[in-house]
């Protein structure tokens, strides 16, 4: 039986400590935060992580970080099971100061659900110290996804973002979110990308893929998806899709061979 409780097992003096959990369709985890580092994969179902910078979203075969003292909201696409792994600070193996989403390979897969199923206080020189070892190694090799929507500082442009989330409008223009700013066209686009690290255009194409995955978990078809997010065809959201993921969206439909 998977550990699961962070807090009972955050005392116990280990670099890395597995937890387990399951969730029902659509549970919210409310704003919290953790002292260590926080791996949050979702071996069935998906996770869509919110912190004050950005949102993330985990698919299958993905996984969130967030570092320690990161204040983050969870919220659960289908039924999920989470296999989470805490972190100390400074271990090797920690993920860095910056949340991300990270790609699971099989093998970090079979560590993450075995981690799960050891006890907090493990034999560090034993087989399950030797086994945490190794996914701590893993996790320092994993390669980095870009599936961040990343939210800027400025509070009425951030809440802009953020209500886009919640209710796209994926046919508004530059100058119709300048406007709806009091901004001046160029003020806006160097404001945007400098807060963000991205254009206008390619954070619109990283918040509809973000939008779309959960809705693509749950079974909801193509074509449907590409109509709400304002694209003209099926094909044309597919391609935008294909380059942001190196995929097409078929892949993350329920039994699309993940």
């Amino acid at each position: 039986m998977p550990w699961n409780n962070p807090e009972a097992v955050d005392h116990i003096d280990r670099p890395i400590i597995g937890v387990g959990n399951e969730y029902p369709p659509a549970f919210e985890l409310d704003w919290h935060q953790h002292r260590r580092g926080q791996l949050l994969y979702a071996a069935r179902g998906v996770v869509v992580l919110s912190t004050p910078q950005g949102a993330w979203v985990a698919p299958p075969e993905r996984a969130v970080w967030t570092p320690g003292g990161c204040p983050h909201a969870v919220r659960m696409v289908g039924a999920v099971s989470t296999r989470s792994v805490l972190v100390e600070p400074g271990v090797q193996g920690s993920l860095g100061e910056e949340t991300k989403v990270i790609q699971v390979s099989p093998l970090l897969r079979s560590l993450l659900e075995a981690a799960c199923e050891i006890a907090p206080e493990y034999d560090r020189e034993g087989r399950d110290g030797k086994l945490m070892a190794l996914l701590l190694a893993e996790l320092a090799l994993a390669p980095t996804v870009p599936l961040a929507v990343p939210f800027p500082q400025t509070p009425a442009l951030a809440a802009k973002c953020q209500a886009f989330l919640e209710q796209p409008t994926p046919r508004d223009s530059i100058d119709q979110w300048s406007a709806d700013l009091g901004m001046g066209r160029r003020a806006f686009t160097r404001a945007f990308r400098r807060e963000t690290g991205l254009s206008f255009g390619e954070w619109r194409q990283q918040a509809c893929v973000l939008i779309a995955l959960p809705r693509l978990a749950q079974g909801e078809a193509v074509t449907g998806i590409a109509f709400d997010l304002g694209y003209d065809s099926a094909a044309a959201f597919t391609t935008m899709f294909k380059r942001r993921l190196g995929v097409p969206p078929s892949r993350y439909l329920p039994g699309g061979n993940q």
